[in-house]
């Protein structure tokens, strides 16, 4: 679990790196903004209270915004911003 968490909060600073870098497009910019903002937010599209369904838009919400955005920047660039991440810790 520890593992886990780790590479997600690995990620999601990786993402912010992305956003804040002007070498990155905007429609990334966007998109990864957007995954974020709906990952952190309260408000959901479908309730959470709603057995199985409710948990589903973030399964299937989530990595698509990510993998969207991920499309449009270069490997080197997301690379760079996860090693910076790596440096730090």
């Amino acid at each position: 679990m520890r593992k886990l968490a780790h590479k997600i909060k690995r990620e999601i600073y990786t993402y912010r790196g992305l956003i804040a870098d002007p070498r990155t497009p905007k429609r990334t910019r966007y998109l990864l903004g957007a995954a974020i903002a709906y990952a952190a937010s309260p408000i959901d599209l479908i309730p959470d209270f709603i057995p199985v369904i409710g948990h589903l838009d973030d399964i299937i919400i989530l990595p698509v915004l990510i993998w969207l955005a991920l499309q449009s920047v270069p490997p080197e660039l997301i690379k760079e911003h996860r090693q910076k991440i790596e440096h730090l810790q």
